[in-house]
């Protein structure tokens, strides 16, 4: 059985019965409830568009994960890129709204959260090229202030006083919001998502510059001797993750919430993290996975309201799956390393 196939199977298997011994400490039955949360996953046409409105973000942060990662970064800067691209997009919008630009708006807007999110990746790729700080940290750190930014103007300067006292802008007009899909809540940015992985992947398995990247991730002596450029590429993969992450805070913003308010991101930076990590950085799995992982999260609201478990049960088992994936990665490197 070849090891990719035999790791994934292990993760699967290890999940599960921790999902059991989960369930088991909260003395409800285990099965019963592990049958629960596929079926409010994906049991009905509802059950799926939830699960596909939280897929949405999950995936545009997992692409600006992978794109990164394909030269070699560790970005978990996703959740800051959301975030600025829905505080530019909303900046936009505001200072706009009544110009009467019509549908010119949707593009306006859509290219403004695109550049904020850049913007917020650039910044630590150019601090990585520059002077060799380790984007790692850069980027979480940066995950704080974009969040916090979106709270002063909220709180402040952007607050619509028409919302009784909600920290919240005013709403999206619908010709500067995502629009949404057959009646549902899902929106159009999972259409957009799905195309740019498959595009994405594409690109980078065919093209020159997927073997540029590889070439500078593996050995950036030998990439450099050859004429390429590694500061260049940082800066290149990290704003177009960036601009992918902030176009998940436009529909965010826009076509879920509505408007610009707090607690925009339920963790979709770091769970987007968790995926393209656990897809072995590959756009196809990505895909699947966010939304399997996105059945969770809607399974975990559901199993709060209807069979009263913990909000944070979701949280909990993506940890556990999280824990697990670590744990089996580990074992199959070290198993691996003796064979090999």
């Amino acid at each position: 059985m070849p090891r990719r196939i035999l790791a994934v199977l292990l993760v699967l298997v290890a999940t599960f019965v921790g999902a059991v011994v989960f369930f088991l400490a909260l003395g409800k039955p285990p099965l019963a409830m592990i049958g629960s949360m596929v079926m409010y996953a994906f049991g009905d046409t509802y059950s799926i568009s939830e699960t596909l409105v939280k897929a949405t973000p999950i995936l545009f942060c997992a692409m600006a994960t992978i794109i990164p990662a394909r030269l070699g970064l560790i970005s978990v800067g996703a959740d800051g890129q959301l975030y600025m691209g829905a505080l530019v997009a909303t900046g936009v919008m505001i200072a706009a709204h009544d110009l009467g630009l019509g549908w010119l708006l949707f593009p306006l807007v859509g290219l403004a959260a695109i550049v904020g999110g850049a913007v917020w990746g650039i910044i630590p790729a150019y601090l990585k090229a520059r002077i060799g700080v380790h984007e790692t940290i850069t980027t979480l750190l940066l995950n704080y202030i974009a969040a916090l930014l979106v709270n002063f103007v909220v709180y402040g300067p952007w607050k619509d006083t028409g919302n009784l006292g909600w920290p919240a802008t005013i709403s999206f007009p619908p010709e500067a919001a995502l629009p949404t899909l057959f009646g549902t809540r899902v929106n159009l940015g999972f259409i957009i998502a799905v195309a740019i992985a498959l595009v994405v992947h594409w690109y980078l398995s065919r093209s020159r510059v997927g073997v540029e990247l590889r070439v500078l991730r593996e050995n950036r002596a030998l990439g450099s001797a050859i004429g390429l450029n590694f500061g260049r590429a940082a800066l290149m993969t990290m704003a177009i993750g960036g601009a992918l992450a902030g176009l998940s805070g436009w529909g965010e913003a826009s076509a879920v919430q509505g408007r610009l308010q707090p607690g925009l991101s339920l963790g979709y930076g770091l769970t987007g993290f968790l995926v393209g990590w656990l897809s072995g950085h590959n756009m196809l799995w990505a895909v699947v996975l966010s939304v399997l992982i996105g059945g969770l999260y809607s399974a975990g609201d559901a199993l709060q309201d209807i069979a009263k478990v913990p909000a944070a049960s979701a949280m909990v088992l993506q940890g556990v799956l999280f824990v697990v994936a670590l744990s089996v990665s580990g074992w199959d490197r070290l198993r691996a390393g003796r064979h090999g």
